[in-house]
């Protein structure tokens, strides 16, 4: 049985929402509350490490266990890429490309040892961790590209957000108009709406004069929160589809 959501509008909805949470409280964790880069690194992963933990040893696919899990990689994935970037001196341009060979890589063995990357074979411990090792350095990699997209190539926060909502548009054009790979169209997207997300989240809240609205981080985090525990109560979810399960039924 699956344990990842039905690929869906209200799935989207909600990952974009996660992902913006996890910048401005990735941030507020590690600037407003100045715990530093590397603490909040430790706090979120360790944080993601259970989560993950649980998410594989659950029977079958719980709403809030996943999105929890997924706001926990995000998070995570902020104040490691912010670590790397900014601590370690890497830069957004080091820390982008190092994260995409990360991400590669892991996609690549996981095709390699699974004969698949879809989200509808995650079913499976194995398979499991691999899936939650390639959504890690995914947001981790969003983080990057977004602030990447913002600063180092000068468009700022408005119009990277602009370019990430209109790569995301130009791949749902290609799901409804053409007969692309699935799995390759969900990746994609996936990867996408996290550097979304996280320009969402600095143009929250980072000064006006850096191109931002200067929200506190705590009240952007907490209207986001409100958001998608909403979302969760509200929208319906269930597990996606399993390709072998309609096999099985007859």
């Amino acid at each position: 049985m699956s344990k990842v959501p039905e690929v869906t509008l209200v799935f989207w909805v909600i990952k974009i929402a996660a992902t913006t949470f996890g910048e401005t409280g990735g941030d507020a964790v590690t600037m407003t509350l100045r715990w530093g880069y590397l603490a909040g690194t430790v706090l979120f992963l360790s944080a993601l490490l259970v989560l993950v933990a649980l998410q594989i040893a659950a029977k079958k696919f719980q709403p809030w266990l996943y999105w929890a899990t997924i706001i926990a990689s995000t998070t995570a994935g902020t104040t490691m890429a912010d670590f790397a970037d900014r601590s370690l001196g890497i830069g957004y341009t080091g820390g982008t490309t190092i994260l995409f060979l990360c991400l590669t890589a892991t996609l690549g063995f996981w095709y390699w040892t699974q004969g698949s990357i879809s989200v509808e074979t995650v079913d499976r411990p194995r398979v499991e961790a691999f899936y939650w090792t390639a959504i890690t350095f995914s947001q981790t990699l969003g983080t990057a590209l977004g602030d990447w997209m913002a600063d180092t190539s000068g468009l700022g926060y408005e119009k990277g957000a602009l370019v990430f909502t209109a790569g995301l548009a130009l791949l749902a054009g290609l799901y409804f108009l053409t007969n692309v790979s699935r799995v390759f169209l969900f990746w994609a997207a996936f990867i996408l709406t996290r550097p979304l997300g996280a320009t969402l989240g600095d143009y929250l809240d980072k000064p006006v004069n850096h191109g931002g609205l200067a929200f506190s981080r705590p009240l952007a985090s907490a209207v986001i929160a409100v958001f998608i525990v909403a979302c969760i109560l509200i929208l319906p979810q269930k597990a996606g589809r399993h390709p072998g399960e309609a096999e099985s039924v007859r």
